[in-house]
């Protein structure tokens, strides 16, 4: 069956996945701002057993608000997985448009509803720091250097034109994820952002990034280590080659 045209298929009901680890302080305030800026968005909370006792804070308030609904996980296996979890879980109801959104108040959910307008001539929204009118507020200065740096080693690498190909605030239509391979998704920590984006340019899809301000969190700490680095080098380093490989071997007959 072919696909509707864009502009007529609709995004709501919105599913927002919000992954947690040990983010007990930050959830309520997130939830509540999520829920002023967008009365009618349900919430999904995976929580990944977080020992400072997030899950159940979660479990509270989706006791007291029918828009919350939490995900139990019991270990730490990483924000793909987590996303995955949640992906699922989604598409498993008849949410049409799927958004992840971090639980630390770096991504605004003022910022939402822009992100959603921008499905009406996309596939995949991404929040983006580095399009014209991104920003990055109180970040560490070798942290925007790592990140601006990362993402332009994977622009390199992988040939494909996202300014914020890491960004973690985005929003899908159903019909992505329910494209792609959910299952060979193998990237834990932040690469996940990086495989889905290319999975889902790959997949034809329509990709656009609308500015955003990335704000760093002012409670907890940050889960950025330097094991999500060296996966995300190596993994991106492999991607591009076999894609460079590829096109090579499409151009001389090969493939």
């Amino acid at each position: 069956m072919a696909q509707a045209p864009r502009r007529a298929r609709g995004i709501e009901p919105v599913l927002v996945v919000i992954p947690t680890y040990n983010e007990r302080d930050n959830l309520p305030p997130i939830l509540r701002r999520l829920h002023a800026v967008l009365p009618g968005a349900h919430a999904l909370v995976v929580d990944d057993g977080s020992p400072d006792g997030t899950g159940e804070i979660a479990d509270k308030l989706a006791a007291d608000d029918d828009r919350v609904q939490v995900l139990h996980r019991t270990e730490k296996a990483g924000l793909g997985a987590a996303y995955v979890a949640g992906f699922r879980w989604g598409l498993a109801r008849e949410y049409a448009t799927i958004v992840e959104m971090d639980a630390d108040g770096s991504h605004a959910p003022e910022d939402l509803p822009r992100l959603l307008d921008a499905l009406g001539d996309a596939d995949l929204v991404i929040g983006s720091r580095y399009v014209t009118g991104g920003s990055v507020v109180n970040w560490p200065k070798h942290r925007e250097i790592l990140s601006r740096g990362a993402n332009l080693y994977s622009r390199i690498a992988l040939g494909v034109g996202v300014k914020d190909i890491t960004a973690g605030f985005r929003a899908y239509r159903r019909e992505v994820l329910e494209e792609l391979a959910l299952d060979e998704i193998a990237s834990h920590g932040y690469c996940f952002q990086i495989d889905l984006t290319l999975r889902t340019a790959d997949a034809g899809f329509e990709i656009v990034e609308v500015p955003i301000t990335f704000t760093e969190r002012e409670i907890g700490e940050s889960k950025m280590s330097g094991s999500i680095i060296r996966e995300a080098f190596l993994r991106v380093g492999l991607w591009g080659a076999r894609r460079r490989w590829a096109q090579v071997s499409r151009s001389t007959g090969r493939g």
